[in-house]
């Protein structure tokens, strides 16, 4: 059985405190900090990179999952290995060759994530679902953080768990986009067991934002 796992995603954070707020999201049990790294091409938005991951590693001791909203992440996965990531998410819609990218990614020693866009139908993800450890469902349009959670993405989770576990896989099920104490247990009804939340993490009580997401993650069937 998979874990359900926490993962805020750093985007809504406030970069005058990270440090701080990342160490209050460790010590309230979330298990991984979510870090989207966007190029300004794959998605319209520009994030933040290698350096700002490279200084957040040592903060925390959290699993730091790295999220490539970029085009050919091959290009850079061996300098995120190298900086820290635990795991690194490619897009299968940013990839000449999402195989060969989910190579590189495991040769670097690192847990190897693909991702689609909501537009992207789930079936596209069949040849990798024994290859990638990781899979990730955007259920907002990625580039932009607060978007309000796309109905028709419960359909898609549902979809994809199936497709798994017809073959027998257990493997890491990953959701980002509109995720709030409102609606995460749908989520995870739907077959999620990894949940990215920025604004419903970092607006407000940070500790308590995240007590309460694991309170509902522990205790669901």
């Amino acid at each position: 059985m998979t874990e359900n796992i926490l993962a805020p995603s750093m985007l809504s954070a406030d970069f005058k405190v990270l440090g701080e707020q990342l160490k209050q999201t460790e010590e309230a049990g979330a298990q991984y900090i979510h870090f989207d790294v966007m190029d300004g091409i794959f998605v319209p938005s520009i994030s933040f990179g290698m350096p700002v991951l490279s200084s957040v590693k040592g903060a925390t001791a959290q699993v730091m999952d790295v999220h490539l909203m970029v085009t050919e992440p091959a290009r850079y996965v061996k300098e995120f290995a190298a900086c820290g990531a635990d795991i690194i998410t490619i897009h299968l819609e940013a990839c000449e060759d999402p195989g060969a990218a989910l190579d590189a990614i495991h040769a670097c020693g690192a847990r190897a994530g693909i991702s689609i866009k909501p537009g992207t139908p789930v079936e596209e993800l069949i040849p990798y679902l024994e290859q990638a450890d990781m899979f990730l469902i955007m259920s907002v349009e990625p580039g932009f953080g607060g978007q309000a959670f796309i109905p028709e993405s419960l359909g898609r989770i549902g979809q994809l768990r199936g497709l798994l576990e017809e073959r027998g896989l257990e493997k890491d099920l990953e959701v980002d986009g509109g995720i709030y104490h409102s609606n995460v247990a749908e989520v995870l009804d739907a077959g999620a067991n990894v949940i990215v939340s920025g604004s419903g993490v970092y607006r407000g009580d940070i500790r308590k934002n995240v007590a309460d997401f694991m309170e509902i993650l522990s205790n669901h069937e």
